[in-house]
């Protein structure tokens, strides 16, 4: 299976210029530089748009078509042995949203955070639920190796607008937050339950009301959850969040095993130093990163947990390939 077709650079005469800010199926929602919405739908059978992309489309009576995908700057996607799932394109950043509890899963955090590494995307880790003090402390204890690899961290306790916060540490925190998405496409990702959709709510008052005038446009009048929604968050537009559905799996078979290591920083700040120019870091001699693994403790800087998740992602991805 191999990434999502890439758009045409190809002008087309007489057309619009337009950004897909929601989805579902095959139609999407357009808004024209001026704010104005439309639903379009491609001339093919199979849509190749996603929210964030820019497009050009050409009106039809009240609706419109897309006649062409500009070429993105990125594009954020999974894929596992049956299908992709494109989340958005052209973004300057997505956050990684966690919850202290219950658990989350570091295998879910690694491979998003490898697929935005991919394709050049600065990922954000934030674990939500500060309030939670024991859980909280845990889960942050966790997260110790990615702090030392450099990742922006954020701590969060997302409450709902109806319950402001008198809480000094969770206004700083929420502070931090605007800070951080201020004029940025911003894509918010997490399994469900970590409070994404708390968030949106959150920075977004009005984000139940649009999304259901959204569903209803796109379904001929039949209430359904779109798949991604854009959000602006200021009346410039230039701040957006971006909403996904939450996932359970994350796969990331479009990743050539052999690639894995250069994006995961732990494992690449030694690759460096290996033998061979072709070593899988698994079993070779001279291997940079199995001798930073094996060092004595407060010397290595590669986890013992973080180096077998390579070791079952690079066999997971090369099983994929034959």
């Amino acid at each position: 299976m191999s990434k999502p077709a890439r758009p045409s650079a190809a002008p087309v005469a007489g057309t619009l210029p337009g950004l897909v800010v929601a989805g579902f199926g095959r139609h999407v929602l357009v808004e024209t530089p001026s704010g104005e919405r439309v639903i379009c739908h491609p001339r093919g059978k199979k849509s190749q748009a996603v929210v964030g992309d820019r497009i050009r489309w050409l009106p039809s009576e009240d609706e419109g078509t897309i006649e062409k995908v500009e070429i993105r700057d990125n594009l954020f996607y999974r894929q596992d042995e049956l299908r992709t799932k494109s989340f958005a394109a052209n973004l300057d950043q997505v956050l990684i949203l966690m919850a202290a509890e219950p658990e989350f899963s570091e295998s879910q955090l690694t491979r998003a955070l490898i697929a935005a590494e991919a394709e050049r995307i600065a990922p954000i880790i934030a674990l939500n639920k500060s309030d939670l003090t024991e859980p909280f402390a845990r889960a942050w204890d966790r997260l110790a190796p990615y702090r030392q690899m450099g990742y922006r961290m954020l701590k969060l306790a997302i409450k709902p607008k109806s319950q402001p916060s008198t809480d000094m540490a969770q206004q700083a925190q929420h502070t931090e937050l605007m800070q951080l998405l201020q004029g940025k496409k911003t894509l918010v990702l997490g399994p469900s339950g970590a409070g994404k959709s708390s968030l949106t709510n959150l920075l977004v008052p009005e984000a139940k009301v649009l999304t259901a005038e959204i569903s209803q446009a796109l379904n001929s009048g039949k209430h359904t959850t779109t798949s991604t929604t854009l959000y602006w968050l200021d009346a410039g537009r230039t701040t957006a969040l971006i909403d996904s559905p939450g996932f359970q799996e994350f796969g990331l078979h479009h990743i050539d095993p052999m690639q894995l290591a250069g994006y995961m920083p732990d494992l690449k700040a030694h690759a460096q130093a290996c033998k061979f120019y072709n070593c899988t870091h698994l079993h070779e001699p001279g291997c940079g990163v199995i001798t930073n693994v094996n060092a004595a403790p407060g010397i290595s800087v590669i986890s013992g947990h973080r180096y077998r998740l390579y070791g079952e992602l690079f066999a997971e991805l090369s099983q994929s390939r034959y």
